[in-house]
């Protein structure tokens, strides 16, 4: 007889299935293998499972070294998804973006959930780890599962027999050094107590500390809790950068000072705009959610239309400053330092950097970008720049018009650019720490 589900997966002798080997898929992948469980990884490139039994990791923050421990028998990734009925739990770890009018866009969560469909067994374990608003698990990943179910095979299974659907929300911060996944607390929730309770001893054979909430929408609104919160803070912080900036005073001597109360007060810091797959995407799935109930979020919405402005107002900085040295945005030459949405990362998901390129280029400049981890651009949703990373030079800086620094990579010689460069448009207030720069550094 096949132990319970909750036995089996406490042993440990379990079959993990992670369905996504992307930023949030292969750190989880990994902390179940270094817990000594059997996990099989599916994704739908097969680039992905041929990089990793090559040992070479396509998340160049994580390096190569990173993969050791899946290169023995307790890891293999496949594109073969038919294979998931052979796993106890199946975890997604699938992108959930912003439509064309930041709606939710569910359907790389609708499209996995009907593959596991496919494969559902008694005793399986399934987890949403994507982020995503209250009640997804429940009313769209649980009926597409509860009609396959019922579906398949309605008399060979007794009606004790059944299957386990939870939410735990993934909460990876790529690029974050000394922090592994299974050290930060893992949240929990079920759609019933006994799902919570099978997903949460799968969790415990790799989470240092699991906490289990009384639902899935609980989690579920807990991460959007989370990015909502850096998302409004962040908003303000940048709104006050326009304004002190105005008034001539300087954000970061202010944020510096603020630090010093030990009570009442976290520091955040401005940017050119958000990046990343979580901050500038999740508030949208509560403002979304929050129509049907038919109540505003004008806080939540407040701090995107600020931040989504931030590309504009670096721009217009730019603009600003070369006006000054009596040459206008079209026809000048501007290099963007830093591609990627945050430092000493690979990850261009949703990066100002992309919008200030294109809205440069609108305004006639000729751009060319650098980012020592980025070599070339891709084609994404709704960015498709063709083009590559120059080596950055004295020479290539001298010619340029203006430098716009986007993202602060720790390989940047700033003492460099500062002595080649002759106009420097700061979004990340590096420039203040450089002794001796030739260049006009403007703020923005």
């Amino acid at each position: 007889m096949e132990p319970r589900a909750q036995e089996k997966l406490a042993r440990g002798d379990a079959l993990v299935g992670v369905i996504g080997l992307g930023y949030v898929g292969l750190p989880l992948a990994r902390a179940f293998v270094d817990a000594g469980l059997r996990v099989r990884g599916f994704d739908i490139d097969p680039a992905k499972p041929a990089a990793l039994k090559a040992g070479r990791n396509y998340l160049k923050h994580l390096g190569d070294e990173f993969l050791a421990p899946m290169s023995g028998p307790r890891f293999e990734a496949t594109t073969d998804f038919a294979r998931l009925g052979e796993c106890d739990a199946a975890l997604i770890c699938v992108p959930t973006p912003l439509g064309a009018h930041r709606e939710p866009d569910l359907s790389y969560v609708v499209g996995t959930a009907e593959t596991v469909a496919r494969t559902l067994r008694p005793g399986q374990l399934v987890v949403l780890e994507s982020t995503t608003y209250p009640g997804t698990t429940r009313d769209v990943v649980g009926p597409i599962l509860r009609r396959a179910w019922d579906a398949s095979a309605p008399n060979a299974w007794s009606a004790a027999d059944r299957y386990y659907l939870a939410f735990s929300p993934e909460r990876e911060d790529p690029g974050r050094p000394g922090v592994r996944t299974a050290e930060v607390p893992k949240l929990v929730g079920g759609v019933d107590p006994e799902s919570g309770a099978v997903a949460g001893a799968l969790y415990r054979r790799a989470f240092r500390q699991v906490i289990e909430v009384s639902g899935a929408e609980v989690a579920e609104a807990a991460k959007l809790l989370e990015n909502i919160y850096r998302s409004v803070n962040i908003a303000m912080v940048n709104e006050m950068k326009v304004l002190l900036t105005a008034l001539g005073i300087d954000i970061w001597e202010v944020i510096a000072a603020a630090r010093t109360k030990p009570f009442g007060f976290q520091a955040f810091y401005p940017g050119p705009g958000l990046g990343g797959h979580c901050i500038p995407i999740d508030p949208y799935y509560l403002t979304w959610k929050a129509r049907e109930v038919g109540l505003p979020t004008r806080f939540i919405e407040l701090a995107g239309e600020i931040n989504h402005h931030m590309p504009r107002y670096v721009v217009g900085r730019v603009a600003e400053a070369l006006n000054h040295r009596g040459r206008a945005v079209n026809g000048s030459k501007v290099l963007v330092l830093g591609l990627a949405y945050k430092p000493d990362i690979d990850d261009v998901r949703e990066s100002p950097a992309l919008v200030i390129i294109e809205l440069l280029r609108e305004q006639g400049a000729m751009v060319e970008y650098n980012d020592p981890q980025v070599p070339a651009t891709h084609r994404m949703r709704r960015h498709d720049l063709q083009m590559r990373s120059v080596e950055l030079t004295p020479d290539l800086l001298a010619e340029q018009d203006a430098v716009v620094i986007a993202t602060h990579h720790a390989a940047y010689d700033w003492e460099l650019v500062g002595r080649h460069a002759r106009l420097i448009i700061d979004t990340r207030g590096v420039m203040r720490a450089v002794k001796g720069a030739r260049a006009e550094v403007v703020g923005a």
